[in-house]
Parts: structure tokens; C-alpha cells; sequence
């Protein structure tokens, strides 16, 4: 019976481990993806205001 305890232990150990590997991946791609959508968004932005700029008188 204590080995199946233990068996039992070590194997919810391992999932719970494997679960906070998962979320910490998850996490991180969201916050690659965050980063290169406000660069991107950062980056159209600069043009369209130097578009305008371009166009407005003694610009």
C-alpha cells in the first residue's frame, strides 16, 4: 500500500509540473504576440502621423 501511495504522489507531482510548463509556454507566446502587435501598431502609427505631417502646411 505505501508503494502505491508513493506511485500515486510522484505521478500528481509530475502532472502539476507538467501543467506550470504548459501555462508558463502559454504565457510567454502571449507575450510575444503582445509585443509584436504594439510594434506593429507603434510602427503604422509613426507612418500615418508622418503622412499627416508631410501634408499639413509648411510641413
Amino acid at each position: 500500500m505505501n508503494r502505491f501511495t508513493t506511485l500515486v504522489r510522484h505521478f500528481v507531482k509530475n502532472e502539476e509540473a507538467a501543467t506550470m510548463v504548459e501555462y508558463a509556454l502559454m504565457l510567454s507566446l502571449i507575450a510575444v504576440v503582445c509585443i509584436v502587435a504594439v510594434t506593429l501598431i507603434g510602427t503604422n502609427a509613426n507612418n500615418i502621423f508622418n503622412t499627416i505631417a508631410g501634408a499639413l502646411p509648411g510641413g
